[in-house]
């Protein structure tokens, strides 16, 4: 049984159900594996316990929104 995990910041609980769904279809497809066999996990991550650079994610963006002017 094929098992997906991803990992990223907060999402919405659309962005979940579309990336369950296009991560599943897509692994099916390729693996030629049906669909119905996939598990597939998120694991939301708080910006404060993400880090890149040496900075939390959190830090990350206000400095990349300042950089834009947003």
């Amino acid at each position: 049984m094929p098992y997906i995990t991803v990992e990223s910041g907060a999402l919405s609980d659309e962005q979940k159900e579309e990336l369950i769904r296009r991560l599943t279809e897509v692994s099916s497809e390729i693996m030629n594996v049906p669909k119905e066999f996939f598990v597939t996990t998120i694991k939301e991550v708080s910006d404060k316990n993400f880090g890149i650079g040496g900075k939390t994610i959190d830090k990350v963006k206000e400095e990349y929104m300042q950089k834009k002017g947003v």
